[in-house]
Order: C-alpha cells, then structure tokens, then sequence
C-alpha cells in the first residue's frame, strides 16, 4: 500500500480538505488486490472521507474554512449528461471515482483517496457533515450509508409499519437496520450466521431474526416483508429470499457477488415482484441521508486503526473479522512512509 499526498492545484470550484478519517470498504480491498482488474497502481485507497476544510477556491460559495465535510464514493461526472442534469450523479457514464478512477484535472492520472493527509475536490461533489455526529462514525455513512439509505428512498422502504428485510449484518447491513428502525419499520435481519441474532435484535435493534438455512424458519416468513434490502457480496442463492416478499414487493441489490446470481422467473412473475440494484447515491441523496443521520442520531459501528494498522485491517477485512467497519484514524497516524 501507498500514501500520496500529490495533490492537483487547487482550482477556483475546489475545496482544499484536511483528512480526518477515512473508512475501509470492501472495494478498496477489491482494488488494492485488483480484484476486479482494474488497479491502476499505485493505489491510493479511500472513499469514506471525512475532514476539515483549510482553503476554497475563489469562485466556492457553500464552504468555508472550518467546515466539517465528507467526500463519498466519486469527486466528479460529465455534468452535461442526463444523469447529471436529473441529480444522479452516480450513473454518469464519465463518473470520476475518488480512488482508482481517471482524473481529468491531472492529465488522467488515477485519482488518490482518503488514505491521504489532503484531498482536493470540486465544490459539487462535497457533502457537509451535521454537527453533533461522531466524524469516524460518519465516514462510513460516505459509501455504506448512502448505499442503502437512497434504495430505501426511492422504492418507499422508508415508510413506518412496512416490513424490511435486511440480508446480511455486515458494513451495509447493519446501517440499513439502524434506517429503518429510525424510519419506523419493522426490520428482519436475514442471515446465514445464527450467532449474529443477538447482536442484531439486542444491539442493533432488530425485531426479529432470520436463520436463511433454516427452511422452516424462511417458510414461515413466506410473503411477509415489503421489500428486502441484500447487501451480501458473496454469492448466495435469492430464489428463497424473493419468496418472503408479499406480492409487488421489492428486492434492492446493493451486494457485488464475482459469479452472477441465480434466478427463477416464478419467484417474480407470479407475484409481480421486483428486483433493482443500486451503486451508492447522488451528492444530493449522501447529504440528505447525512441529514437524516444527524437527526436521529445515527452511526456506524467501527473499529478505528491507525494507518499503521491498515495491512493487518484489510488481512482482518478479507476474512469478515470486523465489525462493522475499519476508521482510520489519519490525522492522528504519521503519513510520512509506506504502511
């Protein structure tokens, strides 16, 4: 791994940010590994950024020095196509993804993440972080939070008294629990691991709790819940879980399986159900689930590190042995070498 502080010069729409912390997602493993043949080294990593901004640019108008502020998954788009005049930012074809992605404004360098003392990023693409959160439980909220949270949004599982099932208690998972129990749903987690119950009705606030390798447990719950948020990347059967909707409920995708997933055409048709995916959210929806957050109080789980940890962290991560999510501590970690 590599520590970069190689910066663009700062433009007249940029904002100069100190980095605070940063979250570990499971793409920047994917990345560092070159998972998905994609690595432009060498990688800088980071996308769940939170920090301090130190200088504008002449022509910013919504930050100042002082400000509190996070940077998600992309630092730009094309902001000419349909996508970006529509405020979905996150389906531009020209996305310009904050680590790993084609940096335009530095001759198509790859860009450098979070993992990072200072980043450099355009006005737009910049969220404000309300005050009262916690800033290392917010950074995962940059990728994590908004994956789940803008789903739920668009497909009405953010209406109190549904039903939502949440597959998997992981990094996304255990956010869309705490959304949708501050929403006012009732939430099942749905697992293939029986000792995460505990955790999930107990600490979480779950209301129940699903074993998925249970068949009576899962006929049981046939045709019980609104919707289904899957947030499990590895790959698993969905059939069965396409079964627990009630008629015209929705699955949303947000887990990245390697080999496609399988599918029935009788355990949607007959029920007029459906299934969607999503790939994290707008600016517009990060901040405004940043708002939601803040309201309700709302944080990830972490564990936070210093960067001299960060090898063994993303050892730790590959093996699911987090919960729920990695910090790193970068204000508070020497970014002077290698980690």
């Amino acid at each position: 791994m590599f520590i970069d502080s190689n910066l663009r010069v700062q433009s007249d729409d940029d904002v100069t940010i100190k980095v605070l912390y940063c979250g570990i997602c499971h793409t920047d493993l994917h990345v560092i590994k070159n998972y998905w043949g994609s690595a432009m080294y060498p990688v800088v990593p980071g996308h769940e950024i939170v920090g301090t901004v130190t200088d504008v640019g002449s022509g910013v108008t919504k930050f100042k020095a002082g400000d509190t502020v996070g940077v998600g998954y992309f630092v730009d788009s094309c902001r000419a196509c349909e996508c970006c005049g529509n405020g979905h930012e996150n389906y531009c074809a020209g996305v310009v993804l904050t680590s790993n992605g084609v940096d335009h404004a530095r001759g198509g360098a790859a860009t450098l993440g979070g993992f990072s003392d200072v980043i450099v990023v355009r006005e737009h693409y910049v969220v404000r972080v309300p005050d009262g959160l916690s800033p290392e439980r917010t950074a995962p909220l940059l990728c994590a939070g908004v994956t789940v949270y803008s789903p739920m949004m668009r497909h009405g599982l953010n209406q109190p008294g549904k039903h939502l099932g949440v597959v998997g208690l992981g990094g996304l998972g255990h956010v869309a629990v705490k959304f949708g129990k501050a929403f006012g749903m009732k939430v099942t987690v749905i697992s293939t691991s029986p000792r995460k119950r505990q955790e999930a009705l107990e600490h979480l606030g779950a209301d129940e709790f699903l074993v998925s390798s249970d068949p009576e447990q899962m006929k049981a719950a046939t045709g019980t819940m609104d919707g289904i948020i899957d947030t499990v990347s590895a790959w698993h059967t969905i059939t069965p879980l396409l079964m627990l909707l009630k008629p015209m409920g929705q699955m949303v995708v947000v887990g990245v399986p390697n080999k496609p997933l399988e599918l029935s055409v009788y355990a949607i048709v007959p029920g007029g159900k459906g299934i969607a995916g999503n790939n994290v959210g707008s600016v517009g929806d990060c901040q405004a689930m940043l708002e939601f957050a803040g309201k309700h109080g709302i944080g990830a789980e972490v564990e936070v590190i210093k960067m001299d940890y960060v090898n063994t962290a993303l050892e730790r991560l590959e093996k699911n042995d987090v919960r729920y999510r990695f910090v790193i501590d970068i204000a508070g970690s020497s970014l002077g070498s290698a980690a």
